[in-house]
């Protein structure tokens, strides 16, 4: 299935992220719950396509799998109509393999392809993708073995260099953001939709700027619960948004809803109920939280993921140097990936040749044995099999070099003179 070159390594990758295709784009591709497992099967479902692994998250969704040009091709296809794209997918689409999609998993995983140059978030919701395909069953030696190295590598990257050492995040760079509009946070109400990681993240930075009162809402009220007893906040209901939205100063949104959960009707009526008191808001969820009309209403600041790329790279200059020394360290590693995997891929046929001649042994041996049952000296019966069994292990090659060298195939003598280390005496 892989092709007829042995050494050729066989991973794929196609997605898009956030170099690559703008929010609209990117939040139709999102795959969250249950759908990631029926994706997985329906990837491997393909004749080409042995193992697959599906990551998606806020910035990306990136297919890794084990396949050949074929699947690649299959998996494009599907993507496109399982997600209503059409060709309005190509210009967002990459695609990648071999030692090219090797530095990328790499790079990935160490935050080296962030918006957040370094974030540490990233290499979680790798091993997230990581373990749900291990549940679903998409995952074989091959993606396993690359999975393993990588966050092996990530964590060299992290504990020899300082990429990760500047607090630079989405979460306070939305706060960030959010400074530029307020002169403080003490007499100031934030409303957090969502309690995942980055929602907490922002928590943390809102607390530590004294943000005056904090609310979450979330769909599972236990979980709002938790989240807001931690920072002296309230909890409510996604039910209840409407009615806590007119109190909302801030308004940062991070849930994985397929769809809107802020209406720009929602918008509208809290501003109404403001007397046109503006409100800041930061959507970071990948399918968007807050409905695009609601943005251009009066008074309603919305921003985007995407938005907050500028105030990212003003915060992490501090990264930079650290990421030429990350990115030596990968060069490294790649090179001893390729050559392990390589390797591996060359062991059936070392194997292959040592039971062939393990064969030819046993049966020198055993005609050496019968001469010495017969009476014949061990000093001849040991002449016999070791002359026997040069005779035997260098024929095909004697024949094959005779061969070579009536056709003045030196590519082939050069081979076997390194092959038989001649050129060492």
């Amino acid at each position: 299935m892989l092709g007829a070159n042995p050494l050729r390594m066989p991973l794929q990758i196609l997605g898009l992220n956030h170099n690559t295709a703008p929010v609209e784009i990117r939040e139709r591709v999102a795959y969250a719950g249950d759908q990631v497992g029926d994706a997985l099967q329906r990837l491997v479902s393909f004749d080409a396509v042995d193992e697959a692994v599906l990551l998606s998250t806020c910035n990306r969704t990136e297919i890794y799998a084990v396949s050949d040009d074929g699947g690649r091709e299959q998996i494009r296809e599907w993507l496109s109509t399982d997600r209503g794209l059409g060709d309005a997918i190509d210009g967002s689409l990459f695609t990648l393999d071999d030692e090219d999609a090797i530095r990328h998993i790499f790079r990935v995983a160490c935050g080296l392809d962030s918006m957040v140059l370094g974030e540490p978030q990233i290499l979680g919701q790798l091993k997230d993708a990581f373990r749900h395909a291990q549940g679903v069953g998409t995952i074989g030696g091959n993606l396993s073995r690359l999975f393993q190295h990588t966050f092996a590598v990530a964590k060299k990257v992290r504990t020899d260099t300082e990429i990760g050492a500047s607090p630079v995040s989405v979460a306070s760079a939305a706060v960030h953001l959010a400074q530029q509009f307020f002169a403080g946070f003490k007499r100031h109400t934030a409303l957090l939709v969502g309690a995942g990681v980055t929602i907490e993240l922002v928590a943390k930075h809102l607390v530590s700027n004294e943000i005056g009162r904090l609310f979450v809402a979330n769909r599972s009220i236990e979980r709002a619960q938790e989240l807001a007893g931690q920072f002296g906040g309230f909890a409510l209901p996604l039910s209840e948004i409407e009615g806590t939205l007119p109190e909302a100063d801030i308004l940062i949104t991070s849930t994985a809803a397929t769809e809107p959960v802020v209406t720009a009707a929602q918008v509208e009526a809290a501003i109404k109920a403001r007397r046109r008191k503006p409100i800041f808001a930061c959507d970071i969820a990948v399918p968007r939280d807050i409905e695009a009309a609601a943005g251009d209403l009066a008074d309603f600041y919305l921003y985007t993921i995407d938005d907050l790329d500028r105030v990212i790279l003003e915060n992490q200059g501090s990264r930079e140097a650290a990421a030429v020394e990350a990115h030596r360290l990968l060069d490294d590693e790649i090179r001893r990936y390729m050559a392990i995997e390589r390797s591996k891929q060359v062991a059936p046929f070392i194997s292959t040749l040592r039971e062939s001649h393990e064969a030819v042994r046993k049966q020198v041996a055993k005609k050496a044995r019968r001469r010495m049952a017969r009476g014949e000296s061990a000093e001849d019966a040991i002449e016999f099999a070791t002359a026997s069994l040069m005779k035997k292990m260098l024929h095909r090659p004697s024949v094959a070099l005779r061969k070579a060298g009536e056709q003045s195939d030196a590519e082939l003598i050069a081979a076997a003179r390194k092959l038989f280390g001649l050129d060492e005496t």
